[in-house]
């Protein structure tokens, strides 16, 4: 019998990806076959990329690995889990605060759809402090953020900041 790919969906605005971002979807490599990071499309939330800068960052983040896709989407994200054949849902949670927000996310979804699962990944204790506001904001000021994104990002962000001056 033919082994059935299993994919799943890392959604998120990932304004930019982050060091934080990237553990785990190595660690949900571990799990599943392929995962499919698929940026956030939120008019109403004012991001400081583009959607389109922020697939390109994590494309070149990623380097062309196979077993790992960069999309973007808007609406539903239930619906783009079954369009993508997708099996889960992966979400990270640095902190017991973020679990509240998270639970009634994963509830709705899965009202939405019992088919996909939501699958929660604690962040390494090494990124539990990093979120993409605080990058943002240290990369505003010239802090060195070289250990917190990966290099594409890194040089976007200062490109970015560099135009804002």
């Amino acid at each position: 019998m033919a082994h059935k790919e299993t994919v799943a969906i890392y959604p998120g605005s990932f304004d930019p990806l982050t060091n934080g971002h990237i553990d785990i979807i190595e660690r949900a490599l571990n799990i599943f076959d392929r995962v499919i990071i698929a940026v956030l499309h939120n008019p109403s939330k004012k991001a400081l990329f583009t959607v389109e800068e922020r697939v390109e960052m994590a494309k070149q983040s990623f380097n062309g690995r196979r077993t790992i896709e960069v999309d973007f989407f808007g609406g539903l994200l239930v619906d783009y889990a079954k369009m993508k054949n997708a099996a889960a849902i992966i979400r990270g949670m640095r902190a017991i605060s973020d679990f509240e927000s998270e639970f009634q996310m994963a509830l709705m979804n899965r009202k939405l759809n019992k088919e996909v699962q939501s699958v929660f990944l604690m962040t390494g204790l090494r990124w539990i402090f990093t979120s993409s506001s605080i990058i943002k904001e240290a990369a505003q000021f010239g802090g060195d953020i070289s250990d917190m994104v990966p290099e594409p990002v890194k040089i976007k962000l200062m490109e970015k900041y560099t135009k804002i001056k």
